[in-house]
């Protein structure tokens, strides 16, 4: 999952089995003199995906046009495998201990026509483990360790990379593995031979893919310059091995803050097409009758929560965060932000109400959270030993006071601050709002300067990494410091078995702990639009199971 929208390793959703080459639906119409620019909604710091501050749906999308993950989702949840890279669907071949065999696409390379092996495999591996003696733990920083620590070994023969998994490990969605991948050899040219066998230079590395735009890739295009926050430009790969070859002479990705400016910028020919992050009915109204325009609404990945700072002063209590979260409306918040638009709360954490699996977890809560109960929220603090009143005081005679955090210049995340800042009033906490600047949710997060702080998980169908990653104890995108007894025992079964629906079963197992906790609260799943010049582009799909959204089948899009 990635914060953003944050990015994650995986989301809430049905597990699908099925498997395509995502090269399949291209089309080999290339050689066009064509620019396209495409609008990102939001900056970024970091240019390492893999690590904490990294782990960011923006600079995932930025960088989609280079396609260094060995799969994505469709349109449909089929499960589609990058044939740049696979020469067919990953096979399960043992499940004691747990193997899985990635047959690699024979000329499977980088655009610098370096080999793509397991040397690649493994220095991921290597980033995420969690393991000191693999990695320097103060610069690797892995968003999630969950597939990393539980890798044994990751071996080579032919053009076969096998991955096999510490005894005892399972994991009903093995084949769906879709961490960016960092080139080793470039790692290797930029001073960091020894990555193998020294953890300080395995660090020393990762910070260098952090701080450095790539310049190379695996997909049907090749960054070639990039600003932190700002662009990234692509030029068709030469090298590229998937089986559609890129039209456009020239790609840019560049950050276009909120739906107003994107739907401006489009209007005056300055974009091609954009995603907004953020959705606005009053904003996509207003190209609904220019027939230039292709737009399309749809269910999409991203949901949006409040998150609670269990290492907060206040909310280090589990009364007050329950009592917080019952106060707060979430029909409401809905209401106002999308008063034209069928939105519908979310009130699960790992699945949506369109999933088989899903349970209504919220509603089990006492007093229900979401619910902008006050009378309960109130009744539940003084039960406590809280004053209630004008001013909220603690049981040892302290006033209550909050920073609720947002993105800046988002309509949605600011309005769902207000109405936090008016509902918390009723219970006489006193909130303060503080915009989070664009480019800065990621540092934000990872050093937990929030009390209270809205944002989006944008995901895949897959749900097993997210219990790890949202609450695991030593996950690095547990931003709010969340514990409890038994936790993390029953987040590890969710990853216990190959069987989906037993591990569905033992995520929402985790639901019924961390519900009660009120460590963060589902708001809604967030409506998405994806726009774009029907005159210019041509071949574009809305996914709402991609975490790139519709530049999940860059491949395929060409001249209009």
């Amino acid at each position: 999952m990635r914060p953003a929208q944050a990015r994650a390793s995986a989301l809430a959703g049905t597990a699908v089995l099925a498997a395509a080459a995502l090269g399949a639906c291209g089309d080999d119409s290339g050689g066009g003199d064509t620019d396209v620019t495409w609008a990102v909604s939001s900056g970024w710091e970091s240019w390492n995906e893999n690590t904490a501050d990294g782990n960011n749906s923006y600079v995932h999308q930025a960088l989609s046009p280079g396609a260094t993950v060995l799969g994505d989702f469709d349109q449909d949840a089929n499960w589609v495998f990058n044939d740049a890279l696979l020469a067919k669907a990953p096979e399960l071949t043992s499940e004691s201990p747990m193997t899985v065999a990635y047959t690699l696409n024979e000329n499977a390379q980088w655009s610098d026509g370096e080999p793509f092996d397991a040397d690649d495999f493994t220095y991921i591996w290597y980033q995420m483990s969690g393991d000191a003696a693999k990695c320097d733990q103060t610069q690797c920083i892995p968003a999630t360790t969950d597939w990393g620590a539980n890798v044994a070994s990751i071996v080579q023969e032919g053009d076969v990379v096998t991955m096999t998994y510490v005894d005892g490990y399972l994991d009903p969605e093995w084949q769906y593995f879709q961490s960016p991948m960092y080139p080793a050899h470039i790692a290797e040219a930029n001073g960091f031979a020894e990555w193998k066998t020294d953890p300080a230079v395995m660090g020393a590395s990762a910070t260098w893919f952090a701080d450095n735009p790539p310049t190379w890739g695996t997909g049907p295009y090749m960054p070639t310059d990039g600003v932190a926050g700002d662009y990234v430009t692509f030029e068709p790969n030469e090298n590229y091995q998937g089986s559609a070859d890129p039209p456009f002479t020239k790609l840019t990705m560049k950050v276009v803050e909120g739906t107003e400016a994107i739907v401006t910028e489009l209007r005056q020919g300055s974009i091609d097409g954009a995603w907004p992050s953020e959705f606005s009915q009053e904003e996509l109204d207003k190209v609904s009758g220019d027939s230039a325009i292709t737009t399309e609404v749809y269910e999409g990945s991203i949901w949006l929560h409040i998150d609670t700072n269990a290492r907060n002063e206040f909310l280090s209590d589990a009364v007050l965060r329950q009592a917080v979260f019952a106060a707060i409306d979430n029909a409401d918040i809905i209401a106002k932000a999308y008063p034209d638009t069928e939105v519908t709360a979310r009130t699960n954490h790992f699945f949506n109400e369109q999933s088989e699996f899903f349970e209504d977890a919220l509603a089990a809560s006492n007093p229900v959270q979401g619910s902008g109960d006050v009378a309960a929220a109130n009744a539940l603090l003084e039960g406590a030993g809280y004053t209630t009143g004008d001013t909220l005081m603690t049981p040892g005679g302290d006033p209550v006071t909050l920073t609720f955090r947002y993105g800046e210049g988002d309509a949605t995340r600011t309005l769902a601050g207000e109405l936090v800042q008016s509902y918390l009033a009723e219970i006489g906490i006193d909130v303060t709002l503080e915009a989070i600047p664009d480019g800065q949710l990621g540092p934000v997060l990872s050093e937990g300067a929030f009390d209270l702080v809205i944002y989006g998980w944008s995901g895949t169908p897959a749900f097993t990494t997210a219990p790890q990653q949202y609450f695991g104890s030593d996950s690095a995108s547990n931003f709010g410091g969340y514990t409890l007894d038994g936790l993390d025992e029953a987040i590890a079964k969710v990853r216990s078995t190959t069987d989906i629906a037993e591990s569905a079963a033992f995520a929402n197992d985790v639901e019924r702990l961390v519900v009660p906790q009120a460590f963060t609260l589902p708001i809604f799943d967030e409506p998405q639009s994806t726009l774009y010049n029907n005159g210019t582009l041509d071949g574009i799909v809305a996914n709402g199971n991609s975490q790139v959204g519709p530049m999940w089948n860059i491949q395929a899009w060409k001249p209009a």
